[in-house]
């Protein structure tokens, strides 16, 4: 009878330690599609939501960063965006902290341009260019004027970053932060029209 009872427990000890696994690795939205909820905004710039794609823009007038910032904070995670660079200099920012000042958030930030630098690595508060890539490396993984897929997966101290499935970026043993917002960039100084279909982060 005893030998049963600690089966028994064995068996659902397993079966929860499954069923954790399985739900920190699911996909979660972090855009419904519909309205900016889970999210708030960091002024300047304009965020709104068009035909189910964010739609963000600033003019040039506009010194402020502009941020659109998840409420969650994340940890470990993989985070994937599709988006589309039209106009001025933008990024996907991830273990960020927001902070009084006219930049809105300190943190790394996987560069999101139009022209140049996507997939790179910059960190706004701190060492500024960690990966800067190449003008030739970006055009193996980089689509202008067309929609892109980013994904960064950061781990403990190791982070990388691809763009359409190619890595553009990666870090071992960083010592950066290690869990904070994810957020949305509108670059201050500069013209901004830029546009997101799927934000999407999944926890490790």
């Amino acid at each position: 009878m005893k030998s049963n009872n600690t089966l028994r427990l064995m068996y659902c000890f397993i079966m929860l330690l499954a069923c954790s696994f399985a739900t920190a690795q699911k996909w979660e939205n972090l855009f419904n599609g519909k309205n900016l909820e889970g999210w708030h905004i960091i002024p300047g710039g304009e965020w709104k939501v068009e035909k189910g794609i964010i739609a963000a823009a600033s003019a040039a007038s506009e010194p402020r960063h502009g941020l659109l910032v998840s409420d969650k904070q994340f940890g470990d995670f993989e985070v994937e965006i599709e988006y589309k660079a039209v106009k001025g200099n933008s990024g996907l920012y991830f273990r960020c902290e927001e902070v009084k000042d006219a930049v809105g958030v300190f943190g790394f930030q996987a560069e999101i341009d139009p022209e140049k630098d996507a997939g790179g690595l910059y960190e706004t508060g701190g060492r500024a260019w960690v990966i800067q890539p190449s003008p030739q490396d970006v055009k193996k993984w980089y689509k202008p004027g067309a929609w892109n897929t980013m994904k960064v997966r950061a781990v403990g101290k190791d982070i990388t970053v691809w763009v359409n499935g190619i890595p553009s970026a990666t870090l071992t043993n960083d010592p950066g932060r290690l869990s904070g917002h994810i957020a949305l960039q509108l670059h201050g100084g500069m013209d901004m029209e830029v546009y997101f279909k799927k934000v999407r982060v999944k926890t490790l």
